[in-house]
């Protein structure tokens, strides 16, 4: 296991020195023309990442991953302390319960959570969250899971939040119930909604999935506690901010789940679930290492002590600093696109939907180019591969582009910039 670390850090070392040396070729600040005129007359100089001596053994190349943390395109990059964590629990063996118990109570007080548990990432964390509020900590209804009939396994769900992940609460049988509309949720519908059936009230946090008309979070606990119906809440994707690591809790939500290999770049197959200690409690009876629903998603050692290290490693970081790094990163590609007619791209930050700095690249009236899914399926298809993020708001298509920073390596900002400088001026060019 040494000798993998040590080959992951010299591998990354590599890369990165290849990524900078691309950049200062594609980008110089304050000399001559920069990064716009290489774009315009040289964009077959954009190179290649170094392949990774196993993706090279297996066929499959790198990408660069300008689309935030989507595990399709790898989640997140490890961090070398939640490696080297994971090496050292991988040379001893402990007891599963034992170190579970441990690792929840560690990340319960850096979260000012009841209880905690690690799980096999965010989806896992919503099946446990389920489970907990159906099964409890009830030996016969754990093993009868996901067969709920006679149980109260009804989940009550905004219809604005259906998305593709709340099957997870059907596989632990849970039966939802979808109240409002789209874009609006009245009280009552809520108030109504609630019977001796329901087992819990789910509410999503996400990007662009909160339009104004529906009931907030805080409108759901008061609801849904005054009945005492659990709460339980999917914030998979919403780190950075690191504040929303306590607030969910600290609002008053029953069980939140996390990701552990988004943001906080941990073991991508890792999560979070935070809260009341006796929903806890029954998540971990209804988890691995038990004979249980959860036993498909099995957390190993090595997973739990790299998490636990990245969560201590992300709690410590400079928020404000790294926010600033994101800034300037997508400023640059900014600058890069600033002059193309018909564009408008702005940097944008706000506290629901784009939680750190995105480049967005808006289309407006004026333009003649191809279509913002014409760039990014171009952008996906060349070399590098890059995948950037589309435009869906609310349920909606807007035709649109953004570049997420999170996981932009240095020098991959002149990549971006150059090969989306390429795509969108295409057929000015072809004219």
């Amino acid at each position: 296991m040494r000798r993998i670390h040590d080959a992951f850090v010299r591998l990354s070392v590599t890369a990165r020195e290849t990524i900078m040396a691309a950049a200062t070729i594609l980008w110089r600040p304050r000399e001559g023309a920069g990064l716009m005129a290489h774009a315009r007359g040289h964009p077959d100089m954009t190179p290649s990442k170094p392949v990774p001596e196993i993706y090279r053994r297996l066929g499959v190349r790198p990408i660069i991953h300008a689309s935030g943390t989507t595990t399709r395109y790898g989640g997140s990059i490890l961090r070398a302390e939640a490696l080297e964590a994971m090496r050292e629990a991988s040379t001893t063996l402990v007891n599963m319960d034992e170190l579970n118990e441990a690792a929840g109570a560690a990340i319960a007080r850096m979260l000012g959570a009841e209880a905690a548990f690690v799980t096999a990432g965010a989806s896992a964390g919503l099946i446990l969250q389920a489970a907990a509020c159906i099964a409890g900590a009830d030996p016969a209804k754990i093993t009868r899971l996901p067969d709920t009939r006679g149980m109260r396994n009804e989940i009550i769900i905004q219809r604005a939040h259906r998305f593709a992940y709340d099957q997870a609460y059907r596989v632990a049988g849970g039966v939802l119930v979808e109240i409002g509309l789209a874009r609006r949720t009245q009280p009552f519908e809520l108030e109504e909604a609630i019977s001796e059936r329901t087992a819990a009230v789910t509410y999503l946090v996400s990007p662009f999935t909160s339009p104004p008309g529906i009931l907030s979070l805080e409108d759901v606990l008061a609801i849904a506690h005054k009945r005492g119906v659990p709460v339980i809440v999917d914030a998979a994707s919403m780190l950075p901010p690191r504040e929303n690591l306590t607030k969910f809790v600290r609002l008053g939500a029953d069980l939140v789940s996390f990701s552990g290999g988004k943001g906080i770049r941990g073991p991508q197959s890792t999560g979070i679930l935070a809260g009341r200690r006796d929903l806890v409690r029954a998540a971990a009876l209804n988890a691995s290492p038990n004979q249980a629903l959860g036993r498909a998603a099995k957390t190993s050692k090595e997973e739990i002590a790299g998490l636990v290290t990245a969560l201590e490693c992300f709690m410590a970081e400079d928020e404000k600093a790294e926010m600033k790094r994101y800034h300037d990163v997508c400023a640059t590609v900014a600058e890069a696109l600033a002059d193309i007619p018909g564009l408008r791209v702005v940097v944008e930050q706000d506290a629901a939907n784009r939680v750190i700095p995105h480049a967005v690249v808006y289309f407006t009236p004026d333009w003649v180019g191809p279509s913002g899914h014409a760039v990014q399926v171009a952008l996906a298809q060349g070399a590098p591969h890059i995948y950037v993020q589309q435009g869906a708001h609310q349920g909606g298509y807007v035709d649109e582009i953004a570049v997420d920073p999170i996981n932009l390596q240095p020098g991959d900002e002149a990549i971006v910039a150059a090969r989306l400088r390429e795509e969108l001026t295409r057929v000015s060019r072809a004219s």
